[in-house]
C-alpha cells in the first residue's frame, strides 16, 4: 500500500510488518509448508502475537489494536508475499474475530477472543459442506437444542485449520420448521476441539500447503448452549457481517503477487538475449507495464473498499466484492505475466513463481467464487439505481429525439400504447 494513502500510525505498522516479513520469515521454512512438512504453522501464529499483530482492527482489552481496516489492508498485502497459507494463518482472526467481536457475549470474548489474539488458541471456520458449496443456506449439519445444550452432527469440508485447530466456528441448522425461511433456518456455534470432534481427511492442495486444510466430522457433539453466538437461528445474519473480512482480507492477501512481479523484474534486468538484457524488449517489458498498471487498479479497489468499511458506507459490501473479485482475478493475472516474462526457469522450482501460481489459483475459489462475486455486485447495484431515493442525473432526459413509444415499458404500459389514438 503506497505511503500517501496511510496514515502515520498505518505507515509506521505496515513498516512493521514489512520487516517482519523480510527479517522473521526463513526461506525454509516455506519450503517446509510447500512440502507438506509442516501441517499447521503453529510457530508462525506465535510469532505474531509475540509482536501483537493478531486483532489489527480489535479493542485493545482483547489483545487487538484498534486499527482501521485500511491499516489491515495494507499489512495483510505485506504478509501475502509468503503465500496463501500464512495468509489464511495470518487473516483467520480478522474472520473469526469478526464474529467474536461484534456478536459475542463478554464471557465468550473473555474465554475465547482474548486467548486467540494472544495466540494461545488457534480458530478456525467451518462453512462449507460437501454438497453445500456456494449453497450455503443449504446446510445440513444440524444442531438439536435439548435443554443447556445442542448436539451437533454433520461434516464440513475444506476447513482452513481443521488440523491445528483449538476451536472453531460451526454454522449449522437448528430450526427444522419445513417452512422456516432460509435466512432463519441457521446458526452460529463455538465448538471445542474434543469428543466427537475428528479430522478425518486432509486434503493434498494443489498449493496453499502446509494450512491444515481438511475436513471435519461432527457425532454427537455436545456444545453448550452458551457457545451460541448471535441469536438463536441468527446464523444467516452472522454470515452477512463476516463475509465482509473473508472477501477483503482474500483481496488484501491477493495483492502480495507484487513479490512475484518484483522478481520477475529483477531477473528481468539481469537476463540477457541477443545481446541485451531482456527487459529491453518491448514484448517484456509490455507484460511488466500490464502487470502492475493492472496490480495497481486492485490495490486502489481494495483500499477504497476498506475505507468504505471503515465509514461503513451505504456501498461498501459492492465495493467489497468488487475487490475480492477483481484483486483475486488480477493476482492471477500478474502472477503470469510474471511467468511469462521468465520464461523456462519460471516453471521450474528454481524460483518460487511456480508456487505462487499454484497459490494464486485458489483466489477466485475460496470465500466466494469471481461468479458469486458478479451475483452480490450486480445486486447492490441494481439496488442502488433503482431506489426511488437515487439522486444523480437520469441520462434518459438527454435523448436527442426522446420518444416515449420507444422506451421500454411494462406489459401494462404496451397495451396503453396499443389502445391508445394514433398522433397524426
Amino acid at each position: 500500500m503506497y505511503d500517501f494513502l496511510l496514515t502515520a500510525e498505518e505507515r509506521a505498522l505496515r513498516d512493521e510488518v514489512r520487516q517482519f516479513v523480510r527479517e522473521e520469515i526463513s526461506s525454509d521454512f516455506l519450503r517446509k509448508l510447500d512440502k507438506d512438512e509442516i501441517v499447521y504453522p503453529r510457530d508462525f501464529v506465535e510469532q505474531l502475537a509475540a509482536i501483537n499483530l493478531r486483532g489489527i482492527r480489535f479493542p485493545k482489552a482483547y489483545g487487538g489494536r484498534e486499527m482501521s481496516w485500511v491499516a489491515e489492508v495494507a499489512v495483510t498485502e505485506e504478509i501475502g508475499c509468503l503465500g496463501m497459507a500464512l495468509g489464511c494463518a495470518f487473516v483467520m482472526p480478522s474472520i473469526v474475530g469478526e464474529a467474536l467481536n461484534y456478536f459475542g457475549t463478554e464471557a465468550q470474548k473473555q474465554k475465547y477472543l482474548k486467548p486467540y489474539l494472544e495466540g494461545k488458541l488457534i480458530a478456525a471456520e467451518a462453512l462449507t459442506e460437501p454438497r453445500g458449496g456456494s449453497d450455503f443456506f443449504g446446510a445440513t449439519t444440524r444442531a438439536v437444542l435439548e435443554g443447556d445444550h445442542f448436539i451437533l452432527n454433520g461434516q464440513k469440508r475444506f476447513v482452513v485449520g481443521a488440523e491445528g485447530a483449538d476451536f472453531f466456528l460451526v454454522y449449522c441448522r437448528t430450526n427444522f420448521e419445513p417452512e422456516a425461511h432460509k435466512y432463519n433456518r441457521i446458526s452460529l456455534l463455538i465448538v471445542d476441539r474434543g469428543p466427537g470432534v475428528e479430522t478425518e481427511y486432509l486434503y493434498e492442495l494443489m498449493g496453499c500447503r502446509g494450512g491444515g486444510t481438511g475436513r471435519l466430522v461432527f457425532r454427537d457433539v455436545k456444545v453448550p448452549r452458551e457457545n451460541i453466538i448471535g441469536e438463536l437461528h441468527g446464523g444467516a445474519i452472522c454470515f452477512n457481517q463476516m463475509m465482509i473480512p473473508e472477501r477483503l482480507t482474500s483481496a488484501a492477501g491477493c495483492l502480495g503477487v507484487w513479490g512475484s512481479l518484483d522478481l520477475a523484474v529483477r531477473y528481468s534486468d539481469k537476463r540477457t538475449a541477443f545481446g541485451k538484457a531482456i527487459r529491453r524488449y518491448q514484448g517484456v517489458n509490455f507484460l511488466v507495464a500490464d502487470a502492475i498498471t493492472q496490480l495497481d487498479a486492485a490495490r486502489a479497489l481494495t483500499y477504497m473498499a476498506a475505507r468504505s468499511v471503515d465509514e461503513d458506507a451505504p456501498n461498501c459490501r459492492r465495493l467489497v466484492s468488487e475487490a475480492k473479485r477483481h484483486a483475486t482475478e488480477t493476482a492471477w493475472h500478474v502472477v503470469n505475466n510474471a511467468m511469462q516474462v521468465m520464461g523456462g526457469i519460471g516453471y521450474t522450482t528454481v524460483y518460487p513463481i511456480e508456487r505462487a501460481l499454484r497459490d494464486t489459483r485458489l483466489g477466485l475459489i475460496w470465500t466466494g467464487t469471481s461468479e458469486i462475486m458478479n451475483l452480490m455486485i450486480q445486486h447492490e447495484y441494481y439496488s442502488e439505481v433503482l431506489d426511488e431515493g437515487y439522486q444523480r442525473r437520469k441520462m434518459e432526459q438527454d435523448a436527442m429525439k426522446p420518444d416515449e413509444s420507444e422506451r421500454c415499458f411494462t406489459d401494462t404500459d404496451m397495451w396503453q400504447v396499443h389502445d391508445a389514438p394514433v398522433s397524426q
